[in-house]
């Protein structure tokens, strides 16, 4: 059920402590920790403590804690200190845009140019 924790879901498991990551931010409703595959010098992974297998089921469901997810993003960023320089908050939705993981992450990447079109 939405909302709440999946037995099976890596990301739940980092939250409640179950398996170990990098964490570097937690607020009440998010939790931030590095990727373990950065693809720039700043990769950290934002998530709602919520289990919501992507950003749109969030944003539906728990309106707040979305608007919490981008906040803290920009809080990463800043903490990373590629607020000035420029960074990208990515929000993949489904295996077709490379979501592996069905629990709302934004990606935060910085640190090197990022050119557009990504992918």
């Amino acid at each position: 059920m939405a909302g709440e924790p999946q037995s099976d879901c890596l990301f739940c498991k980092i939250v409640s402590g179950e398996v170990p990551a990098t964490i570097v931010r937690e607020t009440e409703t998010t939790v931030a920790f590095r990727d373990i595959n950065p693809q720039a010098p700043t990769h950290v992974l934002v998530i709602p403590r919520l289990h919501y297998p992507d950003a749109a089921s969030l944003a539906a469901g728990a309106p707040d804690v979305a608007a919490d997810l981008l906040r803290e993003a920009g809080e990463v960023a800043a903490q990373e200190k590629t607020d000035g320089t420029g960074y990208r908050i990515v929000l993949n939705t489904g295996a077709g845009a490379g979501q592996t993981v069905f629990h709302t992450h934004a990606h935060v990447l910085g640190g090197r140019g990022l050119n557009w079109p990504p992918g």
